[in-house]
């Protein structure tokens, strides 16, 4: 997924971190392989994406995000962010191996 950078404000930014994951940490997930899929359980009329990654210092992540337009540019917009759990951690290690 091509991106321009990070659409950040003190709504999301607060949300995101309430789980322990900084802002640095979630944006460094993107920053290397990373499994995307749509969120379907999400029904308004934004798209809205589940990221399953790892951050830079080897926790696993999961991110919900939408994606932004602005002055020509995509942006990803964090919507909430936190640490997997171990069974997930095995489900996805085990589903994706090369991830």
């Amino acid at each position: 997924m091509e991106f321009d950078g990070y659409d950040w404000d003190a709504s999301n930014s607060e949300k995101c971190q309430k789980h322990g994951l900084s802002i640095t940490a979630i944006e460094s997930v993107f920053d290397r392989a990373v499994l995307v899929l749509p969120d379907r359980d999400h029904v308004s009329g934004e798209r809205r994406f589940r990221a399953i990654g790892t951050t830079s210092d080897g926790h696993k992540a999961f991110i919900v995000f939408t994606t932004r337009g602005h002055r020509g540019t995509r942006l990803i917009r964090p919507i909430s962010a936190r640490h997997m759990h171990q069974k997930e951690v095995a489900h996805y290690e085990k589903a994706y191996p090369n991830v």
